[in-house]
């Protein structure tokens, strides 16, 4: 994958003197001054030609990523939470252009999970300054996504999550939200991961994780690298307010390989058969339902700009 931006001669903010900038902001989302701040950060920084879209919705943001690829953007900056950053992610795979993340949203998962500041001033240097890294991205039906990707159980409780709840209390929300709709619904359930079947049964709930820490800041795959080519898969056969309970709370305490009701693998491509549709979900939001399940990791598919490694 190309570097060209990374690798083009920098002034002393880091950034290309001919690069153009486009800015992609969820405009209901904070984050430290507001956008204001952040396009004064921009102008004292150096950048002279920048591009600036606002969008009400996540789902409105690819369309204006790729208009600012289409009028030359060397560097994307997005402003807002995890489900902006895997609109524009999904936008952006494969086209070599670097996204810098300003985290605006409530959990912001994907800028956690790289290291990336919840500072504006200190976000926004990253992104100008910051080492470019390339990143696998996960696909899901068609769609990219960043942090994870799941369906069944976890697929209602994301669509169920009260925000403001979201906004308290964090992964405690999920396990509460979890425990108030849970349904105990297992639904008959075959996986099969790189052309071989790992399984079939019951279950209520299959996880695909690009990184570690997933949905409601839960530390659910310990082993996950967002750059090693794998994904992380793992299937729940909790059934119920009790197994729920139990399976959720090692999950918030970071002991999600200790359920007896989860098993975890590792792989590159996925194809999972429920019995009925069940509710997916990419990035913590909800897609509707589907019976079949194409999963695979794409390696190497968008560049982020992140921290520097420690000396």
């Amino acid at each position: 994958m190309s570097t060209s931006t990374a690798d083009r001669p920098t002034t002393d903010t880091g950034v290309p003197p001919t690069g153009v900038v486009a800015v992609v902001a969820h405009r209901k989302k904070t984050f430290g001054g507001g956008l204001d701040e952040l396009r004064a950060g921009l102008v004292a920084a150096g950048v002279e030609r920048l591009l600036w879209y606002e969008v009400p919705k996540s789902r409105k943001a690819p369309k204006k990523v790729r208009k600012a690829l289409g009028k030359g953007a060397e560097l994307v900056l997005v402003w807002g939470g995890d489900g902006m950053v895997q609109r524009c992610a999904d936008a952006l795979a494969g086209s070599d252009v670097p996204m810098g993340i300003l985290p605006a949203g409530t959990a912001n998962l994907f800028a956690t999970n790289l290291g990336i500041p919840a500072d504006l001033p200190e976000a926004l240097r990253t992104a100008l300054r910051g080492r470019r890294r390339e990143l696998d991205l996960g696909r899901l039906n068609g769609e990219h996504f960043a942090v994870m990707a799941g369906a069944g159980f976890d697929g209602d409780l994301i669509r169920d999550a009260d925000r403001k709840l979201k906004g308290r209390l964090g992964r405690i929300a999920y396990v509460w939200t979890g425990l108030r709709h849970v349904r105990g619904e297992c639904v008959r359930t075959r996986i099969r991961v790189d052309g071989a079947d790992w399984f079939d049964g019951e279950a209520s709930c299959v996880l695909f994780g690009n990184v570690g820490t997933i949905t409601g800041g839960i530390p659910a795959f310990d082993d996950a690298r967002p750059d090693d080519g794998a994904l992380e898969i793992g299937v729940s056969t909790a059934s119920g307010a009790v197994d729920w309970a139990r399976t959720l709370g090692r999950m918030a305490a970071g002991r999600s390989d200790e359920s007896p009701f989860v098993r975890i693998t590792r792989g590159r491509k996925v194809m999972v058969r429920f019995a009925e549709p069940k509710t997916y979900e990419l990035d913590g939001g909800a897609r509707g339902t589907a019976k079949k399940l194409k999963v695979k990791v794409v390696p190497r598919a968008l560049t982020v700009c992140c921290p520097d490694p420690p000396d």
